[in-house]
């Protein structure tokens, strides 16, 4: 008996569909694609729902026949290519064909097109991959799609479509990397009938400016190369700009947003020691390579592209990054599109005004140590510009023409032997107040005593038996380079990160607070004002209450802005901006709907902002109450994100530094 059996178009084309749409998003993306194919110069895209009820977009392209239309819903019809070898030059956004026909078959569409050689269009009507009617309309030269309750006919997959907030996170996302990469088409973006973003054409840096904010103008470097292999151009962040999100790194490809590792490490290379671990900075790149020598047909979505010389183009990339970043940090940038980024001083043009010629004057009787300062206004205060102005520290100081050199004779130098004695007398009587610069000899009390601290085999701390106990009278500990504190223990020498200790410590605070439900908010005298997109509004909007029970005073104030009224009491000093964007782009990427989970990244991402930092100074007391609040803590060796606080040197390692 023969089992096998051609399926369904029905069926076949909601199994094609798994691949080409995804979520709302995914439609967004193929519409979009096809009307920039079009030859569109101005996009709407209305979304309600999250793109659940509806997703809408009307273009000014070339628009379709009737013919066209009812074949555009045909499985593999196309007008993008003819043979397979089209598949190696590809132009256009779209070439398989897949799109529509998927999208029809997982929703309802209505399609409402003409062409600029018909004078009437033609309205098509589809559901779940049926044609319902055709009839001519009367409408404007272009497309206008629309994409109705999306997965009706598939409850299992609507049922795993993520909240509004999330999913519009995800169209927004998209809609970025198409509006990124055509600045020369205006874009409207509408969400539940409120417009969030307005594009008009525009400059590459505009349009960047318009979608991420004015501040984001001023932290751009253009960069630029042309090669054999590719063009490339676009703009790199300044490394004071880097930040630990991922939401500002673009690559393009003949029009195409692309993911590409490789090329992403060429950038963050160029950054090297510019930024902090775990900075990330913000690139728009645009490259224009021959069509031929790249494959962007590897991947369903076409975000994943092979190249044919990405091994000669990786130097060319990070070479470009590093003049960029090179360039701009000796002389600036300036944005000769806006006219408020630059100045020009005054100048005199007449050519009477005559230039003097500044003379610099050494006193070689300087005595920096001199136990009276010398005043040089009070001796010129009656001789107009001839006013002396010394140089800290140097002696050396400015005068009019004409001028002397500063009375010597009038000060009270001080013998260099009455200078050394008094260092001898310091030496004498200071040595007891003065701070060790040495090792604690372990011969006395030592700070910390530790039984079990590591296991022989693997060299790692153990923690399970430990007693600890702090003596504040003992031995002073020492901080290495104002980031490491430095401990004896029983097993050798102990590095503890003072950042991540104090991390944890603030962490596991913040735990217990937020569970006892004893958070309480300060207000802030000068409240923060800071700006979001219109996706991360919706998401703030969601966890606002949350965040208010967190201690956070939040309060909108239209048009994708905020003003932060009131912070937790144990956060007082730290800027609220940061922190909120972090945990809005947590909530974002990650789905977070559950409020334990949302608790979790509230408490990581304060604490860490909260935390001291690498480079702090910090006197003895500071130090002996960081170290006995970390071995208090249940877990003392790794931070809430899992990085490790403490390094043990052992004494064997010790001992191999001397043989």
């Amino acid at each position: 008996m023969d089992i096998i059996h051609l399926l369904p178009d029905s069926v076949a084309n909601q199994i094609a569909a798994g691949e080409v749409v995804q979520r709302p998003s995914s439609v967004v993306k193929e519409l979009v694609e096809n009307a920039i194919d079009a030859g569109a110069t101005s996009i709407k895209i209305i979304i309600k729902d999250g793109g659940r009820t509806l997703i809408q977009v009307i273009d000014d392209g070339k628009g379709m026949s009737p013919t066209d239309a009812r074949m555009s819903f045909e499985r593999h019809a196309t007008s993008k290519i003819s043979q397979a070898t089209d598949l190696f030059a590809l132009a256009t956004m779209g070439f398989r064909g897949e799109a529509l026909a998927s999208i029809a078959a997982v929703a309802q569409v209505e399609l409402i097109t003409r062409s600029e050689s018909d004078e009437v269009g033609t309205r098509l009507c589809l559901s779940g991959g049926h044609v319902d009617s055709q009839e001519p309309i009367n409408c404007q030269r272009g497309c206008n799609m629309s994409v109705k309750n999306l997965f009706f006919n598939i409850p299992a997959r609507r049922k795993f479509l993520k909240s509004n907030s999330t999913e519009f996170t995800d169209i927004e996302r998209v809609f970025f990397r198409i509006a990124l990469v055509y600045p020369q088409v205006s874009f409207e973006l509408i969400n539940n009938d409120q417009t969030s973003f307005t594009l008009p054409v525009s400059s590459l840096r505009e349009r960047i400016s318009h979608i991420f904010g004015k501040k984001i103008n001023n932290q751009l470097y253009s960069i630029e190369a042309k090669t054999d292999f590719a063009s490339i151009e676009g703009f790199v962040g300044t490394p004071e700009s880097a930040t630990q999100r991922n939401d500002k790194q673009y690559f393009f490809v003949n029009g195409r947003f692309m993911k590409h590792p490789y090329f992403q490490k060429a950038v963050f290379q160029a950054y090297d020691r510019l930024i902090p671990p775990g900075g990330k900075p913000s690139f728009f790149i645009n490259m224009v390579v021959d069509p031929s020598t790249i494959d962007v047909n590897i991947h369903p979505t076409k975000t994943e592209i092979k190249f044919e010389h990405e091994q000669a183009i990786w130097p060319i990339l990070l070479s470009a990054t590093r003049e960029a970043i090179g360039r701009f940090n000796i002389s600036g940038s300036i944005d000769f599109d806006d006219p408020n980024s630059f100045e020009l001083p005054p100048m005199d043009m007449s050519g009477n005004r005559e230039v003097e010629k500044p003379t610099i004057q050494v006193d070689e009787h300087y005595n920096p140590f001199a136990p009276t300062s010398y005043n040089p206004f009070e001796e010129n205060v009656n001789q107009g510009n001839n006013i002396n102005i010394p140089s800290f520290n140097t002696g050396v100081y400015n005068r009019g023409a004409g001028g002397s050199a500063g009375p010597a004779s009038k000060r009270n130098l001080r013998s260099w032997d009455s200078l050394y004695s008094d260092f001898e007398k310091e030496g004498k009587t200071g040595s007891e107040d003065k701070e060790t610069d040495e090792l604690p000899d372990n011969t006395n009390s030592p700070d910390l005593t530790f039984q079990s601290i590591c296991t022989p085999t693997q060299g790692e701390i153990n923690f399970a038996n430990q007693q600890t106990s702090l003596n504040t009278d003992s031995t002073n500990l020492l901080q290495f380079r104002n980031k490491y504190i430095l401990l004896q223990s029983n097993g050798g020498l102990m590095c503890i990160d003072q950042h991540r200790a104090h991390f944890r410590v603030l962490f596991d605070q913040t735990i217990v607070r937020m569970e006892s439900h004893n958070t309480p908010s300060q207000r802030l005298l000068l409240p923060e004002q800071f700006d979001l997109t219109p996706a991360e509004s919706l998401i703030l909007a969601d966890i606002a209450d949350d965040l208010q029970e967190f201690g956070y005073d939040i309060a909108p104030l239209g048009n994708n802005t905020f003003m932060v009224n009131g912070v937790p009491i144990d956060n007082p000093d730290k800027e609220a901006q940061p922190f909120i964007e972090e945990i809005v782009s947590a909530v974002k990427n990650e789905d977070l709907s559950l409020k334990d989970q949302l608790k979790r990244k509230v408490a990581i991402a304060q604490s860490r902002a909260v935390a001291i930092r690498g480079g702090q100074k910090l006197q003895q007391e500071e130090m002996k109450k960081l170290v006995k609040e970390l071995f208090d803590c249940a877990e003392c060796q790794y931070t809430p994100d899992g990085k490790p606080i403490i390094a043990l040197i052992n004494d064997d390692e010790i001992e191999k530094k001397f043989k």
